[in-house]
């Protein structure tokens, strides 16, 4: 008999990603299914859900701002629409489960899934989860947490810990073959850097003082990702400062990685924001990190995101407000530097790493799906 899951999350890849390996995990697992997901026009899943080959049905809905203001008047409306049409697809689809992955799109669909008898699952990516899971905690059957320090957030005896999903070919990259791809120098140690797809204006400066530092003396290679909107601006800033850094074997510049998976199996050490799904890449590669967290994001989530390894031995915290180009240079030189650190922090990492998360999140949505 046909099955049909139906997919809530959006706004960021962070909430997306998630429930596209999902999605497609249950596909390879059961033969006659479906996978309907539900977002909004405005964010990332207007174009990533589509391009993974699924239908996504829009709800109007809008996440609030921090500070009242008139557009809370809009984002209530919304609130009270999204709600009408969350029960409008539920009642047309009528899904055999429903999947939160995060974010306030999630909300209104999984809350009167809940309500509707519907088995309802949701999976949280970060260590302390935002509101709307929060809330959804009380309602839903099963919840599906990234790391064990989440459990102290919600109904304990509903969670499970599954980690968060990671691409194959992040878990299968090969490193010899990975150097050969990027021109790699397998006997030197590397350090890779980035600030997330769009770049980070602050992690960016810091590299720009470290490439001053670095340009004459190979200690390390660096393999720093600017982002593509602040390619440009870094190259010519790097001009203004006399650095011709394509002269320096040792250092490369990217506007962006296609083949993250590549750079991360030639990784020595990360420098990198906390977002949830980037550490989960790190700790399933067993690579130590020097983690700076993105002061805007929703609850502060990648602060604790970055502390929990941090705690773990798996990594070192800068916050952004401290960070330049001078203490990342201490902080790789403290890593790299020492043999018996950089080998526990690595083992460290390993260990919070969770390969098989795909798996475990998909046997528990099967056994949802057939609880009757």
């Amino acid at each position: 008999m046909r099955k049909k899951v139906l997919f809530a999350g959006g706004g960021t890849g962070g909430h997306i990603y998630p429930a596209i390996a999902i999605a497609k995990g249950l596909m390879s697992k059961l033969e006659d299914i479906e996978a309907v997901f539900v977002g909004t026009e405005r964010g990332m899943e207007k174009e990533l859900v589509p391009m993974s080959g699924f239908r996504l049905e829009k709800i109007r809905v809008k996440g609030f701002k921090r500070r009242i203001s008139m557009d809370t008047l809009i984002t209530l409306k919304e609130m009270v629409l999204g709600g009408f049409d969350a029960i409008r697809i539920l009642r047309r689809e009528k899904p055999d489960l429903v999947i939160g992955t995060g974010g306030y799109v999630a909300g209104p669909v999984v809350f009167f899934a809940a309500f509707m008898g519907i088995p309802t699952l949701i999976h949280e990516q970060n260590v302390k989860p935002g509101v709307t899971n929060r809330i959804l905690g009380k309602f839903v059957d099963k919840i599906a947490i990234s790391f064990a320090e989440s459990v102290k957030y919600f109904p304990s005896g509903k969670c499970v810990l599954t980690g968060n999903p990671v691409r194959p070919e992040i878990i299968n990259a090969d490193k010899r073959t990975a150097s050969e791809i990027l021109n790699i120098n397998s006997n030197i140690p590397l350090v890779l850097s980035f600030g997330g797809s769009q770049g980070a204006k602050k992690i960016n400066e810091a590299v720009m003082d470290l490439i001053v530092k670095i340009k004459d003396k190979i200690e390390f290679q660096l393999l720093h990702v600017t982002g593509k909107n602040n390619y440009d601006i870094f190259l010519k800033e790097l001009e203004r400062r006399g650095i011709n850094w394509d002269r320096f074997g040792h250092i490369k510049i990217k506007p962006y990685l296609y083949n993250m998976q590549d750079a991360l199996a030639c990784a020595d050490l990360v420098v990198s924001r906390a977002g949830a799904i980037t550490i989960s890449e790190i700790t399933v590669c067993g690579k130590p990190s020097i983690l700076i967290p993105l002061p805007s994001a929703a609850d502060n989530h990648q602060y604790f995101n970055a502390r929990y390894l941090e705690k773990n031995n798996a990594a070192l915290v800068i916050e952004e407000r401290f960070l330049n180009g001078e203490i990342l240079f201490r902080y790789i030189k403290e890593i790299l530097g020492d043999k018996n650190k950089y080998k526990k922090m690595a083992q460290c990492s390993k260990e919070l790493g969770k390969p098989d998360a795909l798996n475990k999140i998909v046997d528990i949505a099967i056994g949802l799906l057939y609880k009757k």
